[in-house]
């Protein structure tokens, strides 16, 4: 799934600089995640930053844009040409492949 942030945002923007896709920048009211560019940090993290750092936890899935770990994979690729090839999976690059994690 793609992350959204909810209206529980507070402004601080610290989720922005954590996103390696550069997908969150500052909404009118709060801050917002482009789903296009979010790859819920995968080829990069175990766990999506904008969500480890939030301080109000308003860094959620978005049941709406259930999205595989290929896709995200995929789209991090392209998003990342110049580096494409070093973008694994692991578990310290997906949360897809944690332990007991669902695929």
């Amino acid at each position: 799934m793609a992350t959204k942030i909810t209206e529980l945002c507070i402004g601080c923007g610290i989720c922005e600089a954590e996103c390696p896709n550069e997908a969150i920048h500052e909404g009118s009211r709060i801050f917002e995640i482009d789903p296009e560019r979010c790859t819920e940090c995968v080829g990069f993290h175990a766990e999506e930053q904008c969500a480890a750092v939030c301080p109000v936890d308003c860094c959620v899935p978005d049941p709406a844009r259930v999205e595989g770990e290929a896709l995200l994979l995929s789209r991090a690729r392209k998003l990342h040409p110049e580096t494409a090839e070093r973008i694994v999976l692991s578990a310290a690059t997906s949360r897809f492949r944690k332990p007991g994690a669902g695929s």
